[in-house]
C-alpha cells in the first residue's frame, strides 16, 4: 500500500514520538504517543497518515489512506477541467501587406479570438524596410480597427529587433 505515497508520511515511517491524533469520526483531537496512535488505527483497520508535519506536535489523521489518495486525484482531476488553456496564436503581416490581405488576416485572427485565443500580429521588417518602422505602426493600427468590436490591446505595437509586435485579446464582457 505504500506504493501510492503522495508526500504523506504513513503508519510506521512517522517518527514523531507524540502525535495530535483527529479521528476519522470527527471526535475531539488528542495528543497521545506515537505506539497508542498507531494501535487506535490498527484497531479500527485504517491507516495513521501525517497530515500536517510542521505542527508541534504533528498532526495525524485515522483514515483509509487508498481511499483519501484515490478522492484527492478525483478531486485534482476535476480542477484541472475546469481550467482554461489560452493559446498564442500568431498572424504575419509585412510592411507592403495590400488592405484586402489585410482584411483576411483579420477574418483569420477574429476565428482565433473567438475561441479564447490571444493573438499576436506580427510584422517583420526585411533590408531596408527597417527604416520605415512607422509605417507598421499604420498597418497594426489598421489591423485592430477591423477587430476592436471583440478584441483589446495586450501589448501595444513595440518594435523588437526586425519585428514589430502587438498582442490582443478577447474582450472580458460584464
Amino acid at each position: 500500500m505504500n506504493n501510492i505515497n503522495k508526500g504523506f508520511l504513513l503508519n510506521d515511517e512517522i517518527a514523531a514520538k507524540r502525535v495530535r491524533v483527529v479521528p476519522n469520526d470527527g471526535d475531539e483531537a488528542e495528543i497521545v504517543s506515537l505506539e497508542r496512535a498507531l494501535k487506535l488505527a490498527e484497531e479500527k483497520e485504517l491507516d495513521l497518515v501525517m497530515i500536517s508535519p510542521k505542527a508541534n506536535p504533528p498532526v495525524c489523521k485515522i483514515m483509509n489512506y487508498g481511499k483519501f489518495i484515490y478522492e484527492q486525484s478525483k478531486r485534482e482531476k476535476e480542477a484541472r477541467k475546469k481550467q482554461k488553456i489560452t493559446n498564442i496564436k500568431e498572424v504575419r503581416l509585412s510592411p507592403t501587406i495590400e488592405e484586402h490581405d489585410i482584411s483576411i488576416k483579420a477574418k483569420n485572427a477574429k476565428k482565433f479570438l473567438l475561441t479564447g485565443d490571444k493573438v499576436k500580429v506580427t510584422i517583420r521588417f526585411r533590408g531596408r524596410e527597417a527604416g520605415h518602422s512607422f509605417m507598421g505602426k499604420k498597418i497594426l493600427d489598421n489591423f485592430y480597427s477591423k477587430l476592436e468590436d471583440i478584441s483589446v490591446i495586450e501589448k501595444q505595437p513595440k518594435l523588437e529587433g526586425r519585428n514589430m509586435i502587438m498582442t490582443l485579446s478577447t474582450k472580458k464582457h460584464n
